[in-house]
């Protein structure tokens, strides 16, 4: 059953921002997608509501991805780390059981992303009804590992970038993507790609 593992953050020095993205969507990218059980990744940025700046949203064959010596002799923002700030990085599986997809965004089309950061699992579950009675057709995650920073998190491809509307306390925010979805060179490990 493939995760999703989601990473957050911002970026602390608008002088180097654009370099660090050119190395980020490039040979970061690259590097992870080497490493066993990194499926995919795409990278996106927030334009409109409330998160953090920058998404990469990662599809992973097992948790086991980040126990591996590949990964953990060869992780991290390197140069960069002074500069991440409000970093997040959680780990997902779909409420229902089934293999988290990695999204598939058209031209014009952005990642609209739930999240109920310091809620409990019980009041992000109420919210997640309210949001579901509102919009449904949000794909539903579970938090499974890693920070841990939301109990749920919803994802669906929106053609606005203009937010839907959550109720207090939700964080829901529109991100257009700023890389290409990268899949790994690894056929045998890929299960599905929506």
């Amino acid at each position: 059953m493939n995760l999703a593992y989601v990473v957050r953050c911002n970026f602390g020095d608008a002088s180097r921002e654009t370099a660090w993205n050119d190395w980020y969507s490039g040979p970061k990218l690259a590097q992870m997608l080497r490493k066993p059980h990194f499926l995919t990744v795409q990278r996106f940025h927030r334009t409109s509501g409330i998160g953090r700046d920058y998404l990469a949203f990662w599809t992973l064959s097992s948790a086991d991805a980040f126990s591996t010596i590949e990964y953990t002799s060869d992780w991290g923002f390197f140069e960069w780390k002074p500069y991440i700030i409000d970093w997040s990085r959680d780990l997902f599986a779909t409420l229902s059981g089934a293999s988290v997809l990695a999204p598939r965004l058209e031209d014009g089309q952005f990642l609209r992303l739930v999240s109920f950061e310091g809620l409990s699992d019980k009041i992000a579950e109420a919210k997640r009804g309210e949001l579901d009675a509102v919009r449904p057709g949000t794909v539903w995650h579970k938090s499974v590992g890693l920070d841990r920073h939301s109990p749920l998190l919803g994802i669906s491809v929106e053609s606005s970038d203009q937010p839907l509307g959550a109720p207090g306390g939700v964080n829901e925010a529109i991100y257009r993507p700023i890389s290409l979805l990268a899949i790994t060179k690894r056929p045998e490990e890929f299960n599905l790609v929506r």
